[in-house]
């Protein structure tokens, strides 16, 4: 971390050093995700053109700097390279008798070092983190852990857990908190889909093709949202390449799995076409219904197919690129519980998103780069009754925009970015739903710093945001009440801090207010859900939800032994949900739901522990637990999940890698009214990984043991779980090969 803080500083070194005499060429090498030195990386400095000048290559040093003499004052092309690291080059001019300054990112290839987590600023994908306040699956461990969604992914994550009415329609909840106070993103874009708003609508993210999916935390989140506390999980792939290289890259990949005989094939590649870097990847994805340990779960089948095209002009300058991004995705909502079809409901959607990135470098002692993005999404989402019939249809067509200021360190700020988004979002509804169409509209700046005081290392975040939702047709008289536009201008705030007591203790905390608007859902809904099995009613007098939300932190790290031990407590006024009333619409034979805002409390505590018994032998430990109440009485919150634990011992030799893991979960008694408890359960996890590196291709092959024993268990935050419990036993295979020619 300080050789972090330090970066800037080493910067200013190169740039302000004494100009040479003679044409030279100055550079250091950095780690592209945290921003470290990279050492000892290979430079080799060519000529554009045969005979303008002598090649010349050396070695950087400790800290990543190289310097080239004596060199010609023309075109070159320069060549880095480090084992372990994806090769980078790019074309530079050198002006006659003066030294030119460069700096070169390396990102690292997958699979030959340990997952780790980011440290630094990736402005690439979306806002950067501290290692306490986020992590990051990435390389061999995101290939174990790959699932049928996104939550499924990332369920074993501390402080993670799943809500799900079937397989496909599953979403993540982070400490307790879920819907849209947790930020949905692809490279730092929000994702565009209903899952937020209902427990049937699945999250339109295909996670096989990731690069890494980041769980963020901390004052850089109010760059992306106004919600602080429930962070956001950005999935990284690049569909807009950012870094110039004249290799072919790409990967292959095959899944499957036994518990729903589903199967998956992906391929997806990257390659340099004259002054472009084009970028294109598919997928296709199909299961059955789930096997249980009581039997099957019926119509709980998914179809996806995911595919996108892009490409870049990178240049010394800066960069602009587009990348059309299209998925599909057919599931089953099973049915059989109270208020459910008997047959369940089958749902169709489509999501098409055309996004367009670009920045300028800008050179000056003040601003690094400006950066602008924008993104227009199509989404449309169908739910059928079993006879074939359209229950229930929605529409969205949604823009986003932004432009952000990066800028240089500046006394005691070591970097930071002012910035400004927008969006717009059309909403229409159709079939038996009779919630008003309706167009909303947001503008928010913002501003983040990093700095230091001392010891302290610091970083602060300040967002306003200015929200309006208009109906279509304002209604006086309604069953509802007045339903009307709606404006709120609401503002967050962050601020974070680490100090180190000693050389492996460091202790830190977190402040935030954090601000949400009621949705259009929430606001205006009067009727059936169909595939939610609810009668929704909405409350269009709703005022914003905000709330403060503190966590401490202390973390230990010691020659192979490391811990860290956080606490975290959210109060929040004018909490919106929908709760169950205990009515019945006679007409749908339907629960219905109503929308309140309550004050409510949110706390727990997580805590994880690795521990390198021996250089193979590998120890980790974690525990999440969240509690949450409604108002002075301490009613519980809904789907609150229960005290979860994970342990795992892994053992690592050369290209080999066995482990077993145990999950366990305490009983959830403290429910809502009308809201099922659930038992505990402990399950048997086990899995075994190869790795064969052959020149420039890896092969990565992944076999997963889930719920040896075939233990019959339910996931609290399941819609399904009074029908029927959790897959059985499971048997997961992933294959990927990642490739690399000149």
């Amino acid at each position: 971390m300080l050789r972090l803080f330090a970066l800037p500083t080493l910067f200013l070194l190169i740039i302000h050093s004494a100009a040479a005499q003679t044409s030279s060429l100055r550079g250091v090498v950095l780690h592209s995700e945290s921003g470290v030195p990279v050492p000892h990386a290979h430079i080799l400095l060519q000529p554009k053109t045969p005979g303008s000048g002598t090649p010349q290559s050396q070695s950087a040093d400790e800290q990543g700097v190289f310097h080239i003499r004596n060199i010609a004052a023309t075109g070159w092309t320069l060549r880095v390279t480090r084992a372990g690291y994806r090769p980078q080059t790019i074309d530079v001019q050198v002006p006659a008798d003066e030294e030119r300054n460069v700096i070169m990112y390396l990102t690292e290839v997958p699979y030959e070092t340990r997952p780790i987590i980011v440290t630094g600023t990736h402005r690439h994908s979306g806002p950067g983190h501290d290692e306490e306040l986020g992590s990051v699956l990435r390389g061999k461990e995101l290939d174990r852990e790959l699932g049928l969604s996104l939550a499924a992914t990332l369920k074993n994550e501390v402080g993670i857990a799943m809500r799900s009415m079937g397989p496909a329609p599953a979403r993540p909840v982070v400490r307790g908190l879920g819907g849209d106070r947790v930020f949905l993103a692809e490279d730092g874009i929000k994702t565009v889909d209903l899952s937020s708003t209902s427990p049937d609508h699945a999250v339109t993210i295909e996670p096989f093709g990731a690069e890494r999916i980041e769980v963020l935390r901390g004052p850089r989140i109010l760059t992306k949202s106004p919600v602080t506390i429930g962070g956001m999980v950005n999935v990284v792939r690049h569909d807009i390449p950012i870094d110039m290289h004249q290799d072919v890259i790409g990967s292959f990949g095959l899944y499957g799995e036994t518990a729903n005989r589903g199967y998956l094939a992906s391929l997806g590649t990257e390659a340099p076409a004259g002054p472009l870097l084009l970028r294109g990847d598919i997928s296709r994805r199909e299961t059955g219904d789930v096997r249980t340990p009581v039997g099957n779960l019926g119509n709980s089948y998914s179809r996806t197919l995911n595919f996108a095209l892009g490409g870049s002009m990178i240049r010394e300058q800066g960069m602009i690129g587009v990348a059309q991004r299209h998925y599909t995705l057919s599931y089953g909502v099973p049915g059989g519980f109270v208020g459910a079809h008997p047959r369940g409901v089958n749902i169709e959607m489509e999501r098409r998103q055309s996004s367009a990135k670009g920045s300028l470098n800008m050179h000056s002692d003040f601003l690094h780069d400006i950066q602008l993005t924008a993104a227009r999404t199509y989404y449309r989402h169908k739910e059928f009754e079993a006879s074939g019939l359209i229950g229930s249809e929605f529409l969205i067509v949604d823009w986003q925009a932004g432009m952000t200021l990066n800028h240089h360190a500046i006394g005691i700020v070591d970097e930071g970015l002012i910035g400004v988004s927008a969006s717009h979002r059309d909403v229409t509804f159709g079939g038996f739903v009779f919630t008003v169409p309706a167009v909303s509209w947001s503008l928010a700046p913002y501003v983040y710093e990093r700095f230091h005081l001392g010891a302290f290392n610091l970083e602060a975040a300040l967002r306003l945001n200015h929200d309006v939702i208009s109906p279509v047709t304002e209604k006086k008289d309604t069953r509802i009440g007045h339903i009307r536009e709606r404006s709120f201008t609401t503002w967050s705030a962050s601020v974070s801090a680490l100090y180190p007591l000693t050389d492996i203790v460091r202790v830190g905390a977190n402040v935030s207010r954090s601000s949400r608007v009621p949705t259009i859902e929430e606001l205006y809904s009067e009727g059936p859900h169909l595939a939610a099995y609810s009668y929704e009613v909405g409350n269009p007098d709703l005022g914003e939800e905000h709330g403060i939300g503190t966590e401490l932190f202390v973390t230990h790290k010691y020659d192979g032994f490391s811990w860290t031990l956080t606490t975290f407590r959210n109060l929040l006024t004018s909490y919106i949900i929908p709760r169950n009333s205990g009515e019945i619409n006679y007409s749908t034979f339907l629960p219905i739901y109503r929308t309140v805002g309550v004050e409510a409390l949110l706390y727990g505590l997580e805590g994880q522990l690795a521990w390198a018994i021996s250089e193979q032998v590998l120890f980790d430990l974690s525990v999440a637990y969240t509690q949450g109440s409604i108002g002075d009485d301490g009613d519980p919150l809904p789907q609150i999940p229960p005290l979860k634990a994970r342990g795992a011992l892994s053992w690592r030799s050369g290209s080999w890698q066995l482990g077993l893991s145990m999950d366990a979960a305490a009983a959830q008694h403290r429910v809502d009214t009308f809201e099922e408890a659930t038992a505990g359960y402990t399950v048997v996890n086990a899995f075994v990984q190869y790795t064969r590196i052959t020149g420039g291709w890896i092969h990565n092959l992944s076999l997963n043991g889930d719920n040896l024993f075939d233990r019959e268990y339910r996931n609290h935050l399941s819609r399904v779980k009074s029908i029927l419990p959790e897959a059985g036993i499971n048997v997961r295979a992933t294959y990927k090969l990642h490739f690399s020619w000149m």
